[in-house]
């Protein structure tokens, strides 16, 4: 169960959180600024690309390498294929996680590595069969760590990971692969050099607009804004003692509902599951009349219920991407540095009142039938948008409100205590 009532005390917030879960989350848009400084000091402004790569792959361990694999995949759309390279088992001498290049790489592919840790082996070891293979390596890690030594031996560029005053290498590598900083210390360089190979557009005016949508949204959603006036406060109270089944609906809304479901799992102990609309509604239908129905009772009715936990009922979380339905696609729009074509524009942005079609797509909006469906059986419906703005910045405020809640589920549930 949720103790409400530390939801609105920030002292005693700031004492259960012996992680800095919330400081991490509160400190983005600041981590975004100094992750684009150490891209710009490592030389990823100054690179010149000879056109885009073929493919991309992405290999890293833990929540915040998948994170964002699946982030690069949707804002690269069909620039490029975006693949994530899953751990292929482990080295039966010192228990690591090995990774192996597919087949088919080569020389005109890019192989990124995001971690927080660093320490790997067998990422280190996968950096050098990209070396001999002639694939690019680019690294985000730790600066001392003995990832950033292999990168240098493969003729790599590594970027260091950027982190607070206040943290440790130490720390992330064993406790918060999966906080909000993480995160962003990992992806803003990677967005950076997305950028400089024509496969996404951020600029750095773009990452700018991201560091500031964290700022207001950390405003909005810290510890001191009451629970009634705080979004994320809001969501993690409706979310206690609920299956959360979190429908995404936008390029952005996707991976930042795989994400909440993941730091969801993570952090506070939460099963959830995530689905995109309108796939989500027949893959998830059956628990909005089965055991998880707003009205399951199976139980005896007679049955003592003192001190027993309540069971869980499905909540329907809907994330939607208003700016990508009504804005540019983040790849559109720009001549490259090298000569190369900027991604295809979806056309003209369409300003004014929701649409229920999808000016990308010329799809309807499931969210109307999501919405019937939902309530039809009684379940309760939580709905996220963000406000108006670029893609990125309404990724950027997705991603920080769950962020937000996810910590804050993981502070005020009972028997969850910190680490």
């Amino acid at each position: 169960m949720l103790d409400e009532t530390l939801l609105d005390d920030p002292d005693a917030l700031a004492l259960a959180d012996r992680r800095g879960l919330l400081r991490g989350a509160a400190e983005a848009g600041a981590r975004v600024r100094t992750a684009a400084r150490h891209a710009t000091e490592a030389g990823i402004a100054e690179l010149r690309p000879e056109g885009r790569p073929r493919a991309v792959l992405v290999a890293g361990p833990g929540t915040a390498a998948a994170g964002v694999a699946d982030l690069v995949g949707a804002l690269a759309g069909a620039a490029a294929p975006v693949i994530r390279l899953a751990p292929t088992g482990v080295a039966p001498a010192a228990g690591a996680l090995r990774w192996a290049l597919p087949g088919w790489a080569g020389s005109v592919d890019l192989l990124l590595i995001p971690t927080t840790d660093g320490s790997e082996p067998g990422l280190g070891l996968l950096a050098e069969q990209a070396y001999r293979r002639g694939i690019t390596v680019v690294a985000v890690a730790p600066k001392t760590s003995p990832l950033a030594e292999a990168v240098g031996r493969a003729h790599g560029l590594l970027v260091p990971m950027a982190m607070a005053p206040h943290e440790t290498v130490a720390e992330y590598g064993e406790t918060l692969a999966a906080s909000p900083g993480a995160l962003w210390a990992l992806f803003t360089p990677l967005l950076a050099l997305l950028d400089r190979v024509g496969l996404v557009d951020a600029p750095p005016e773009a990452l700018e607009q991201v560091a500031d949508r964290l700022d207001r949204t950390a405003e909005r959603c810290g510890p001191a804004i009451a629970t009634y006036g705080n979004p994320a406060k809001t969501l993690a109270a409706e979310l206690a003692d609920a299956l959360p089944l979190i429908w995404t609906e936008g390029q952005a809304a996707g991976p930042a509902g795989r994400r909440f479901a993941a730091v969801l799992a993570e952090l506070a102990g939460l099963p959830a599951l995530a689905a995109e609309l309108p796939e989500a509604m027949p893959a998830h239908g059956v628990l909005l009349a089965g055991d998880y129905a707003a009205a399951a009772d199976p139980d005896d009715f007679f049955r003592d219920r003192v001190d027993e936990p309540q069971a869980l009922r499905a909540r329907v979380v809907l994330l939607r991407d208003r700016a990508t339905r009504r804005g540019r696609a983040p790849g559109a729009g720009r001549e490259r540095a090298d000569g190369t074509p900027p991604a295809e524009s979806p056309g003209p942005e369409t300003p004014g009142p929701e649409s229920p079609v999808d000016p990308e797509t010329g799809a309807l909006s499931a969210a109307p039938a999501a919405r019937e469906l939902v309530l039809g059986h009684g379940t309760a419906l939580s709905e996220l948008e963000p406000e108006e703005g670029t893609a990125l910045e309404a990724l950027a405020e997705l991603l920080a409100v769950t962020d937000f809640a996810a910590v804050y589920l993981s502070l005020a549930s009972a028997g969850l205590s910190p680490r």
